[in-house]
């Protein structure tokens, strides 16, 4: 069986719980890897929680030479819009000082559907 993940997928919500029989498992913790496959050794580590409507990312570890670039946060924002979170907090270093900070998520513009075909009498 071929547990490959793919990323070419387009993913607009991401459900925070499944229904197994009796037991719904609800997603509260997520380890985020920066890599390009699944498997391979990775280049950034986080852990996102994720507690009502807010997510808290902490633990976030890069290799000396990687930041945690724009295009990281965004990866970020878009994971939290698709779990419908509304706040997401984050400590990070500021002029060698630790600083909690705190960024709005917009949700993602849901796009409805369109009547293509009308039945007429």
């Amino acid at each position: 069986m071929d547990n490959k993940l793919t990323n070419k997928v387009p993913v607009e919500s991401m459900p925070r719980f499944v229904q197994v029989d009796d037991w719904i498992f609800e997603i509260k913790t997520v380890r985020a890897l920066r890599v390009e496959e699944y498997g391979k050794p990775y280049t950034a580590i986080a852990n996102l929680t994720v507690n009502g409507d807010n997510a808290y990312i902490d633990g976030l570890l890069t290799r000396e030479d990687e930041k945690f670039s724009r295009k990281d946060f965004q990866a970020f924002y878009k994971v939290c819009q698709q779990m419908t979170i509304k706040k997401a907090h984050f400590d990070r270093f500021k002029n060698n000082k630790l600083i909690a900070e705190s960024v709005d998520i917009t949700p993602v513009k849901s796009v409805k559907q369109q009547t293509i075909l009308k039945l007429v009498r």
